[in-house]
């Protein structure tokens, strides 16, 4: 039926029809699917080799493509400390960090190939970043920062040792820390070294060496602990609880997608009771999505079966949801804009290498704005020599722009001819370069929450056309024909209604 439905699909998109959904999907950005693992001592993993599979994703649909007006957010001054909320709580969102130990690369061509040719994260420069971003949010004087999930590259315990021990400087400076597990964090099969030629596998860590590491982090100074889980709350103030969701599976070894166990449930259910009955607000945060926020990418990025928690939170009137995964700065709200909001902050990793300011009032209206890391103002400090660090907003986007292409360009390189029934598809080195240019410029734009601002000049762009016409690789023509219709407003500032 698979390959039926291709031909029939892809004759339908080489007659001309305009935009429709037309794609096999591969998997989650910087995704790959799982197979078996070798349990080691001590309940350390050690990762073995598999290859990628295939799923059918959902269709999409055109919509508008003019930004909608968004109150502007003042951003705090960068050398002035900010003064505190005397009304809420200020939460500082960071999330798939993906941080890897220095003593895990040289970076040599292993670790080379692994950026140029990866999903658009600068690991890089991984450990500059967040010592940037975490000097930085000092100045914001905030109640707490939260990390929420893939915490390190693919869950080697040398970079979750190395990663605990920078929040535990951060927590140093007067900042509560609270962290959960993102899908690359346990029991990871590519928990990797990147020495010279070679990608070599290296110790990875179950749930609860997460739990050992990251005591301090949320795990001993939680209100109370799930038992089937890594979920726990946690009281940020007399009138404000953390309801912080271990969403992943990683049991025996890690999957992409995200999922919440019955018997969490049931002590989801316990904590919504307890929150009001002690009459605090509940503010929920997982790494995987609450809602639907990629068409393309909803079995591997949202919980399965999330109408359950959806429908216990929307009983509780909580207005909002946190979360990260999609590496795509987002939010969108549920039931047509009359349910609870989500809001997915981008990975600090991937340009623009931002995080998530979350202003959170007694009266549980909220403001929500990112900032980018300046890096610029880190490597004068530092007084760095590197020049991609001194010119970093020019070096991160072109970075992000040539990974881009290279996604594109690798995937049509790859099947220069495929038959698929009566139907082959062959492009010219020349349809290449401008179909794989065009996807590279909307998607840099989109993943920073922005693609408005490139959708009308992709759109009108002959590589654009040619993917309309050829629909082809079909995965990345349904992801580019998504980003273009959703890019009707700039994502990176939300104010509750």
């Amino acid at each position: 039926m698979k390959g039926k439905r291709w031909i029939a699909v892809a004759l339908v998109c080489l007659a001309g029809v305009g935009i429709g959904g037309c794609s096999i999907f591969t998997g989650a950005p910087g995704d790959v699917r799982e197979e078996s693992e070798t349990m080691g001592e001590d309940g350390l993993v050690v990762p073995s080799a598999s290859s990628q599979e295939t799923e059918e994703s959902s269709q999409t649909k055109p919509t508008k493509t003019e930004p909608e007006s968004i109150p502007p957010f003042p951003d705090a001054e960068r050398e002035t400390k900010a003064e505190p909320m005397e009304d809420g709580e200020r939460i500082v969102l960071m999330t798939d960090v993906h941080y890897l130990a220095r003593s895990l690369t040289d970076r040599g061509i292993s670790f080379q190939n692994e950026i140029e040719h990866g999903d658009g994260k600068l690991t890089h420069y991984v450990w500059e970043i967040v010592d940037a971003a975490f000097d930085e949010i000092e100045l914001l004087t905030p109640d707490v920062l939260i990390v929420s999930g893939d915490l390190t590259l693919n869950g080697e315990v040398k970079s979750h040792e190395e990663f605990a021990a920078l929040l535990d400087e951060v927590e140093r400076r007067g900042i509560s820390v609270l962290v959960i597990p993102g899908n690359h964090d346990i029991n990871s099969r590519w928990a990797s070294s990147y020495i010279g030629k070679k990608r070599e596998p290296v110790q990875t860590i179950d749930a609860g060496g997460f739990a050992s590491i990251y005591a301090q982090f949320g795990y001993n100074e939680a209100s109370e602990r799930d038992p089937y889980s890594l979920s726990y709350t946690y009281d940020l103030s007399p009138s404000m609880r953390l309801l912080m969701l271990d969403t992943c599976q990683y049991s025996p070894v890690s999957k992409i997608g995200g999922m919440i166990g019955t018997e969490t449930y049931e002590w989801i259910d316990r904590q919504l009771e307890k929150a009001r009955e002690d009459g605090v607000i509940l503010l929920p945060v997982g790494h995987h999505n609450l809602l639907d926020q990629s068409r393309v990418y909803t079995e591997d990025c949202t919980i399965e079966h999330s109408e359950e928690l959806i429908e216990r939170l929307e009983a509780e009137n909580i207005p909002l949801f946190l979360s990260g995964h999609l590496h795509v700065q987002h939010f969108m709200r549920h039931e047509d804009g009359r349910g609870i909001y989500e809001i997915v902050t981008s990975s600090l990793t991937t340009p623009p290498c931002q995080y998530g300011v979350l202003e959170y009032r007694d009266d549980e209206s909220f403001s929500y704005y990112t900032r980018q890391v300046d890096m610029e103002k880190w490597a004068r400090r530092h007084q760095s020599t590197d020049e991609n660090l001194i010119n970093f907003n020019t070096y991160s986007k072109t970075a992000l722009k040539n990974i881009f292409y290279n996604q594109a360009y690798d995937a049509m390189k790859n099947s220069r001819q495929e038959e698929k029934g009566d139907l082959f598809v062959k492009l010219t080195e020349e349809q290449k370069k401008a179909m794989a240019e065009v996807y590279s410029r909307m998607s840099t734009a989109w993943y920073a929450g922005k693609g408005y601002e490139a959708v009308k000049g992709a759109v009108e762009d002959p590589g654009f056309k040619m993917w309309q016409e050829f629909c082809y690789p079909a995965v990345l023509y349904e992801y580019l024909e998504y980003m273009t219709a959703d890019s009707v407003r700039d994502y990176n500032k939300l104010q509750s209604e």
